[in-house]
């Protein structure tokens, strides 16, 4: 019978990620900067009024599609958690639901709410 060191040793390392490079992780991390840094530039735009939501959500770009609906939302001006939290409810949309991640429905019944 296998200790509980054992046990638990082999299922920590079956469920983990595989190793990476020192040159895949620096890769990784170049990349993750770039979209942080294109997404926090869309969110000024948003605030500023240079960039509509509901094009956005019709067609968003890669660097958006991780994205949280709710996070983007709160980027609009006039929106709050309070208001975005009772929009995503109305169209039946988890808060930690990302741009990718939305069905037809969910993305047609978000834009035509947020198009009034």
């Amino acid at each position: 019978m296998p200790s509980a060191a054992a046990e638990t040793s082999s299922k920590t390392t079956s469920g983990a990620a595989p190793e990476r490079s020192f040159t895949q992780r620096m890769d990784a991390l170049k990349r993750a900067n770039e979209i942080r840094t294109q997404r926090a530039r869309l969110k000024r735009d948003l605030k500023a009024g240079r960039a509509q939501i509901q094009a956005l959500l019709l067609d968003p770009p890669e660097y958006l599609l991780t994205a949280k609906v709710f996070d983007l939302l709160l980027a609009v001006p006039k929106y709050g958690r309070v208001k975005a939290n009772r929009i995503l409810t109305q169209c039946r949309i988890s808060p930690s639901k990302t741009i990718g991640g939305l069905s037809e429905r969910q993305r047609n019944e978000l834009v035509s709410y947020l198009r009034r």
